[in-house]
């Protein structure tokens, strides 16, 4: 389970934002995922079809943001993501695409 949200678009899309934990063993703290799909569940199931199974939406408690919305909606494959930002951070990460996270390192 994840905490996160959704809006929906105009043309009847929606966005989904996630926090989920971050994927890599030496990282701390989390990733905000960003998904723009048909609707709520397709969004999941692109994420559980990259391998993030255990990944649920209850409630709307962190919805994305007009940045957010603004970023995935520019984005090509419409699926990004960026480390849970700081609040007392002085700079922002920026967007990445979900392959750079699911990228593994090699040996």
């Amino acid at each position: 389970m994840a905490a996160g949200g959704f809006c929906k678009l105009p043309n009847g899309t929606v966005v989904v934002a996630l926090n989920l934990p971050s994927p890599a063993a030496d990282a701390s703290g989390g990733v905000r995922v960003l998904v723009h799909a048909q609707n709520r569940a397709r969004a999941l199931t692109r994420l559980r079809n990259l391998g993030l199974r255990p990944i649920y939406l209850r409630g709307n408690t962190a919805p994305p943001t007009p940045d957010e919305v603004t970023a995935v909606l520019h984005h090509p494959d419409g699926l990004i993501w960026r480390t849970t930002p700081d609040p007392t951070a002085l700079t922002v990460e920026l967007w990445h695409p979900i392959k750079a996270l699911l990228r593994r390192p090699a040996a």
